[in-house]
């Protein structure tokens, strides 16, 4: 459908779009998924300290690994 509401192959009015309230085009630039994950009224999400923890052993242990190779 063309933005005035017609069809592009039959150039027939399908809707009327004058009263149809105009929404903005959705691109990478505007859109934002933790906004959209979050309930209505909750505060941005953040990692668990426990997600940081576990992360913060497994480099500790990658990286002994490391060393150990060459040790």
């Amino acid at each position: 459908m063309r933005t005035d509401g017609s069809c592009p192959q039959c150039h027939r009015v399908l809707a009327v779009v004058a009263d149809a309230p105009v929404r903005p085009s959705i691109s990478a630039a505007n859109l934002d998924l933790k906004k959209l994950a979050a309930k209505p009224g909750e505060e941005e999400l953040r990692a668990p300290w426990h997600f940081k923890l576990l992360v913060a052993g497994l480099v500790i242990y990658l990286g002994w690994r490391i060393v150990d190779i060459f040790v």
